[in-house]
């Protein structure tokens, strides 16, 4: 295989890490949808604050997730166990190596697209991405099939230890936080994500038939 071929399936890869990485950053960051589903899911019952005070409690806690600076998971209301800390420790970890990965695949990645608009070889976007849009509505058949099971295989996977697993005596910030809320994210996310993926095929798709 030739080294330009190479170098663009090594684009690909970093078009769809772009794709990818891009889709969870604008779904961990949807303070709306929290906003939604506190009254949707009326969540001020599972606590005696008010909405704006649960509010301030869940900023503090995505500044803790999204700011490196943050060494110290600080909550207002909400005591935190040291297993509990721990584990937001790790989604922490998982959200900057969603921020790096992002950084560091966006300027291959737009090097790749331009080389193949300049050589009119945008239709070489049709044949993958028809593979790869496949998968993200195969995981969220999966998904709507058992949500309970494929939050746990995700913990699972992410995941090395049960420090997940919170207790309400130690951690109430989990009655706050119910895995309805979880389901929505994903939602978004594999929304989002198609979308994305759908709208490279149609690209691919148009530069063909031209």
């Amino acid at each position: 295989m030739t080294k330009l071929k190479w170098l663009e399936r090594l684009g690909l890869v970093c078009w769809v890490v772009t794709l990818l990485t891009f889709a969870i950053t604008v779904t961990i960051n949807v303070r709306s949808l929290y906003v939604f589903d506190i009254d949707h899911l009326q969540i001020l019952h599972n606590t005696i604050l008010s909405k704006k005070e649960l509010l301030h409690n869940f900023d503090q806690l995505m500044a803790y997730l999204n700011r490196p600076w943050v060494e110290k998971l600080v909550m207002r209301d909400f005591p935190v166990s040291k297993s509990g800390a721990f584990h937001f420790y790790e989604v922490k970890k998982l959200f900057l190596l969603n921020y790096a990965l992002l950084f560091l695949s966006v300027i291959p990645s737009g090097i790749y697209l331009r080389h193949l608009k300049k050589t009119k070889r945008l239709w070489t976007l049709y044949q993958p991405f028809q593979l790869i849009a496949a998968v993200p509505i195969v995981i969220a058949f999966l998904m709507a099939v058992n949500f309970d099971r494929f939050f746990v295989a995700f913990h699972g996977i992410f995941f090395h230890n049960n420090d997940w697993i919170f207790n309400p005596a130690t951690d109430p910030i989990i009655n706050v936080l119910p895995e309805t809320f979880f389901l929505h994210c994903f939602i978004v996310f594999f929304v989002l994500l198609e979308g994305l993926l759908i709208s490279q095929l149609l690209i691919g798709r148009h530069a063909l038939k031209k």
